[in-house]
């Protein structure tokens, strides 16, 4: 599927927490769009598959934010499983 020229390409963004947020705030407005219920059923089916999309690289951004943390906590000795 092509992107259309009205949609940020996060993808490509170089800063990783710019990528992040470029993605949680068009998939906040694409939740937006979809909640009016004004949508055709092929305009909310093109924004649920684009949401979708956002979603799976939102969850991958975390993924990778959270093994930078754990990597930095072992190095310095912390263990990140810990509560305390």
């Amino acid at each position: 599927m092509s992107k259309r020229g009205s949609e940020k390409d996060t993808e490509t963004t170089a800063d990783p927490v710019s990528q992040f947020e470029d993605a949680m705030k068009e998939l906040e407005g694409i939740v937006q769009k979809m909640e009016r219920g004004d949508l055709k059923l092929e305009d909310s089916l093109k924004l649920f598959e684009r949401g979708m999309s956002l979603t799976q690289q939102c969850r991958k951004s975390l993924d990778s934010a959270e093994l930078k943390v754990r990597n930095l906590l072992e190095k310095n000795g912390g263990n990140a499983d810990d509560n305390s």
